[in-house]
């Protein structure tokens, strides 16, 4: 129960089954994981893992922490499948909205300018505290995902006015984000934030991820705060 916040997962309705594409942006700073791209089925995978663990000690390092998901819910086989799966084994410590830090989540907007908000306002909060950090430029990988929203409970039904939604406090939204997860709910659709009138979806499992593609670059300027966003395009050289 999440009385303190006035719902719980039950209370919540659930998506309707439902193929979704959404965005997202990753820092390119981390490279994809070429394990969890490199084969098609959890047998291939477990059998794959323990040769390559006796020959590469960086191994862990690369693929995160295998504990925090169950192997069963990693979909192998579809495209991008790392990029499904790495916010499962690499978990910020910091926690997010709707994580304390103790699981992972994958965030997915409704568009490219809300993936780009969301991450703006998350980026420039972080850097705002590291003084000497005067100018500096950040490349971030645009990321399409095709999934299916079933089993995600609707938090759209919700008030942006509702204490999970607080600019500042998650509080309520970690509690909430604690009761999904251990009921085993897929995910939370909700409100975004950060751009009005815009839709996000927390997934608190990749398994019903179909596809995760890069399609483009996106830069951000640092300069005591962002200053700019860009696209970046590749020109042809003749």
């Amino acid at each position: 129960m999440v009385d303190s916040v006035g719902i719980n997962e039950g209370s919540l309705p659930l998506c309707k089954p439902q193929e979704v594409e959404g965005y997202r942006l990753v820092n390119s700073k981390f490279p994809p994981i070429g394990l969890f791209d490199d084969v098609a089925s959890l047998e291939e995978f477990e059998a794959l893992y323990a040769l390559q663990a006796l020959t590469n000690p960086r191994l862990r390092n690369e693929i995160g922490d295998l504990g925090l998901i169950p192997h069963n819910e990693i979909p192998f086989g579809i495209r991008g499948c790392s990029y499904a799966t790495a916010p499962f084994t690499h978990v910020n410590p910091d926690g997010s909205r709707f994580s304390d830090g103790s699981f992972g989540v994958l965030y997915i907007a409704d568009a490219f300018p809300t993936a780009i908000n969301e991450v703006r306002h998350h980026q420039e909060n972080y850097w705002k505290n590291v003084p000497s950090l005067h100018f500096e430029r950040f490349i971030f990988r645009g990321l399409k995902c095709i999934f299916d929203e079933k089993a995600c409970c609707d938090g759209l039904v919700l008030p942006p006015s509702h204490a999970i939604y607080d600019a500042d406090d998650y509080q309520a939204a970690r509690r909430l984000g604690g009761e999904l997860r251990k009921e085993k709910r897929a995910g939370l659709r909700y409100h975004s934030v950060r751009q009005p009138d815009a839709t996000c979806w927390a997934l608190m499992t990749p398994q019903f991820v179909q596809d995760i593609i890069q399609t483009t670059h996106i830069e951000m300027i640092w300069n005591g705060r962002i200053t700019q966003v860009n696209r970046l395009s590749a020109l042809p050289i003749k």
